[in-house]
């Protein structure tokens, strides 16, 4: 009896699920998403740029509704300034700087702006020093008194410098054990000989010959009016901050002009090789120089990297990653600093494949050199780079970001309110035309990271392999 009272819950069971599943409706045919909208211009609210008296420029960006403001202070001092045996100076002097003023402790300077809601950073680059304050509307004013006072008189302790250098030793060698960040110093090195943008590390030993001094002369050298310019986007009262900024920087001592070094970078066909006895995987950086942003093809040149390797949905990473599986997260870009610019391609692969790598990148790099993109391949790409525009100018930090490299490359007043449609404007026969002039197979530097023993094998094909 209990067998078949179980039989018949199991048919009755399952006469329902039959039932169930024809009352259920039919799945739909897929369809495709719709087409996106063509990307709206940037539009930047009016600006107003004036310049003090001591030659300290200045621009407000009225910005967003939050009720914060960033105050961003561009130096022009950086890596390019340094000489020789002074690689990294600049990021003890940026350090030192964070670390008290004549009349304010390093204490004080980070209670004061955490007092305002926000805080206070520098960071040292290529050609510029930028120091930063982001806080509350109300307190723009004071933290524009603050950075005034961190900038124009430091108090450099003499006593930090062990601790600071303790600090560079330890991240340099950090940096050197990975094989990234030789890959970078190599490929620097072959492009920029006996040029700043070339010396990517210092070594051990001159960080510790660093002293008070150097870093002193360092600043009294390359700190002054004439080399900065004040930034503030965000929600603030401007004559508040002009009258802060008037009162804070007007009678800084104008010191030098910038200092420019424009560099000849090498473009020539070289293979180095660098050996990692027992990596499992080879970081592979392949480039050239290139154009800076100044340049008349500078927009058409980033519609070319982006097509070729510089996004997601490049031609490098469909290959390499996506139907080959040689790589996880290949990517390319072109790299610019002051009148200066070169293009790389940057993939960290399996061993056993570096060669197979290197000959596929090759051969995306001379397809876009004998035929020109899709319209829709080419329209998506565009797409891309008109939304990651819009999404790096969405924020007060991204605003001055933008506005500071159009100021340091010298780039016109509509750069910003016309990228998109210039973006956008890019033909595919453009996009071909660039990779013909500019990317040129045998001008570019190869720089492998990885086992020797398995990998020079693989590289003769590309030409003669040079140690390092």
């Amino acid at each position: 009896m209990r067998i078949n009272n179980l039989a018949r819950i199991t048919l009755v069971l399952l006469l329902l699920f039959e039932t169930a599943l024809v009352a259920l409706p039919q799945e739909a045919p897929r369809q495709k998403p719709p087409a996106g909208g063509t990307p709206r211009p940037f539009l930047l609210p009016k600006t107003e740029t004036f310049s003090l008296k001591d030659g300290v420029r200045v621009t407000l960006v009225p910005y967003g509704s939050v009720p914060k403001v960033t105050v961003d202070v561009f130096v022009r001092v950086g890596d390019i300034n340094q000489a020789e045996n002074q690689v990294w100076l600049d990021q003890l002097t940026g350090n030192l700087m964070k670390l008290g003023t004549a009349t304010r402790s390093a204490a004080q300077v980070a209670r004061q702006a955490a007092s305002m809601g926000g805080g206070l950073s520098i960071d040292v680059g290529a050609d510029t020093t930028t120091i930063q304050g982001d806080v509350l509307s109300e307190f723009g004013p004071q933290m524009v008194a603050l950075l005034a006072d961190v900038i124009q008189h430091p108090l450099l302790p003499a006593s930090e410098i062990p601790r600071l250098k303790s600090d560079l030793v330890r991240e340099l060698t950090v940096s050197k054990s990975q094989s990234g960040p030789i890959a970078t110093e190599t490929f620097r090195k072959a492009l920029y000989p006996n040029h700043p943008y070339g010396r990517y590390y210092p070594t051990p030993s001159m960080i510790e010959r660093y002293a008070i001094e150097d870093v002193k002369k360092f600043y009294n050298d390359n700190f002054g009016a004439s080399r900065t310019h004040i930034f503030v986007s965000g929600q603030f009262d401007a004559a508040a901050m002009k009258t802060a900024i008037s009162s804070g920087f007007e009678n800084w001592a104008r010191g030098s002009d910038p200092y420019v070094n424009i560099p000849r970078p090498v473009a020539a066909r070289s293979i180095i090789l660098v050996d990692r006895p027992g990596a499992s995987q080879s970081t592979v950086q392949i480039g050239l120089p290139a154009i800076d942003a100044s340049h008349p093809d500078y927009i058409g040149f980033l519609v070319l990297d982006a097509v070729l390797g510089g996004s997601f949905g490049s031609r490098i990473t469909s290959n390499i990653r996506e139907q080959k599986g040689y790589t996880y997260s290949p990517f390319s870009q072109l790299s610019t600093r002051y009148r200066d610019g070169f293009w790389a391609e940057v993939a960290d692969v399996t061993t056993a494949v570096t060669g197979a790598s290197i000959k596929e990148i090759f051969f995306e790099i001379d397809r876009l050199r004998n035929e020109p993109p899709t319209q829709d391949e080419l329209q998506g790409i565009k797409n891309y780079l008109a939304g990651i525009f819009v999404l790096q100018n969405s924020s007060r930090q991204g605003v001055i970001g933008q506005l500071a490299f159009a100021d340091l490359n010298g780039l016109p007043q509509d750069y910003l309110s016309t990228y998109v449609q210039k973006i956008m404007a890019v033909s595919p026969e453009e996009v071909q035309r660039l990779a013909r002039r500019y990317l040129l197979p045998g001008k570019m530097t190869i720089v492998v990271v990885g086992d020797k023993a398995k990998v020079a094998d693989q590289l003769s094909a590309f030409g003669p392999i040079s140690s390092n």
